[in-house]
């Protein structure tokens, strides 16, 4: 499998990091609210193939996979735009993410968990995109990074019922961080 666009910029144990080139970020984001395979400039970025079996060639569909990986890439080019870091960094789920967002003073928490809410109470993959260029939009302008690796795996398995509640309990795990209650008894 070819590598995924933002892993080509992931330099272990360099001290400059490379990040992609304005130009590939522009051809990414002309993707937005398009459907997958649609736009020529976005075609030499899909690394996901469907499968040779499925003749979906011949009658012009698409998997649920390049749906997913579309997006992943509309939303890369959206949250890397204009930064000097790497907004993709690996094991930072989008729940993590936006709990940093939630947490920080540019945005107020109830307006953040809003937003979350309408991202999650999503059940097409086109809508959740939707809200999550929102959402990303803001994760850029606090220079908050998520793992792209994960987010794909999750947009293509929000495709399917069973497996969007799987993606929603991992997202709100990272996104509540769950503490134990502050004893308030008095001794």
């Amino acid at each position: 499998m070819a590598q995924r666009y933002w892993n080509r910029f992931i330099r272990e144990g360099t001290e400059k990091q490379e990040l992609p080139p304005g130009e590939d970020l522009a051809a990414l984001r002309s993707g937005l609210g398009r459907e997958a395979l649609t736009v020529p400039k976005l075609w030499p970025f899909y690394t996901i193939t469907p499968d040779e079996n499925a003749n979906l060639e011949r009658f012009g569909d698409v998997t649920a996979g390049q749906r997913a990986e579309h997006a992943a890439l509309t939303l890369f080019g959206v949250h890397q735009q204009s930064q000097k870091i790497l907004m993709h960094i690996p094991d930072v789920g989008l729940g993590s993410a936006l709990r940093a967002l939630r947490g920080h003073d540019k945005y107020s928490v109830d307006a953040v968990d809003r937003r979350v809410s309408a991202m999650v109470s999503s059940t097409s993959v086109s809508t959740l995109t939707y809200q999550l260029r929102g959402l990303v939009t803001q994760l850029r302008d606090i220079k908050q990074a998520l793992d792209y690796n994960r987010l794909l795996r999750d947009l293509e398995d929000w495709h399917w019922p069973d497996r969007r509640q799987r993606v929603r309990t991992a997202w709100a795990q990272g996104y509540q961080r769950w503490e134990k209650p502050a004893d308030t008894t008095t001794s």
